[in-house]
């Protein structure tokens, strides 16, 4: 695949991303990124989009984040705007206040999930000449405007589906239901990681396979010069820093941990964040 057709992140952007240059740690960036595209995922689910749109929206989340800073943007914003813009990409356009309506349930139930976490979450729907209405719309509209500009209007997106299946094929491993689920899992799981910023799609499917294989203890040729890697021209040390990523997800976290995350969705949020820890290291 011709590498103008995969627009990743340079070097610099990699080592250096905006949010860490404005003071957040690479731990917390890396958690804010998973945490906004679950909240894409979610929303797409209530809304009924389809898998390719969602996708593509949390590939574009990801883009963003190595133009701007969280300081400047919120996640959730920033979520929502992604999800709007690739719906129409992908010609499976969402109504604007399906979209308002769907995310503000999604920040009340964090909202709530913060203050009283052991109650039952109940929606309160926003009026329809509200405040709230407005805000989000306005924040909705900014955000698929910043995307398009910081990212150039280069918002081509490369899906990796397709070329699982052919890569399974040659591999011989299509027959194997439990092997396509659970490439085609490990996937969807990489969608919350910078990846499809920063890597090739074959790199990104053999990292999948990769993952699949060990867990399901398939042997698959590895030894030098019969690396079944090299097929798909994927650098093994791309390949392993991808399940790095992957597997990075499923760590363990302290409650303390994802409590942080979900304060900080807003960039009101995030900026208060920075004030009060620039203090405490001062």
């Amino acid at each position: 695949m011709p590498a103008d057709l995969v627009p990743l992140a340079s070097t610099s952007q990699i080592e250096r991303t905006p949010s860490r240059e404005d003071g957040i740690p690479a731990d917390l960036e890396e958690d804010l990124r998973a945490f906004g595209c679950k909240l894409i995922h979610e929303a797409g689910i209530l809304l009924k989009q389809k898998q390719v749109a969602v996708a593509t929206a949390q590939i574009l989340y990801q883009r963003f984040w190595y133009a701007t800073s969280m300081k400047q943007f919120g996640i959730g914003d920033v979520g929502m705007g992604s999800l709007y813009l690739a719906s129409k990409l992908e010609e499976c356009p969402l109504r604007m206040r399906d979209l308002i309506n769907t995310y503000d349930l999604l920040l009340q139930r964090t909202s709530h999930t913060l203050s009283k976490p052991k109650d039952p979450f109940k929606y309160a729907p926003m009026s329809y000449f509200g405040n709230t209405f407005y805000d989000l719309k306005d924040a909705l509209v900014v955000a698929e405007m910043q995307i398009l500009k910081r990212l150039g209007f280069n918002v081509h997106v490369v899906l990796p589906y397709g070329t699982l299946i052919n890569y399974l094929r040659v591999l011989g491993l299509t027959s194997r239901k439990e092997v396509c689920a659970r490439a085609w899992g490990y996937l969807n799981d990489a969608l919350q990681t910078p990846v499809y910023a920063l890597y090739a799609v074959p790199t990104i499917v053999s990292a999948a396979i990769l993952l699949t294989s060990r867990q399901l203890d398939i042997s698959l040729p590895s030894s030098p010069p019969n690396c079944w890697w090299d097929l798909f021209d994927a650098p093994w040390e791309d390949v392993w820093s991808v399940c790095g990523y992957v597997m990075r997800l499923y760590r363990d976290r302290v409650p303390e941990d994802r409590m942080r995350v979900l304060r900080l969705v807003g960039k009101k949020d995030v900026r208060g964040w920075l004030e009060e820890n620039a203090v405490g290291r001062s």
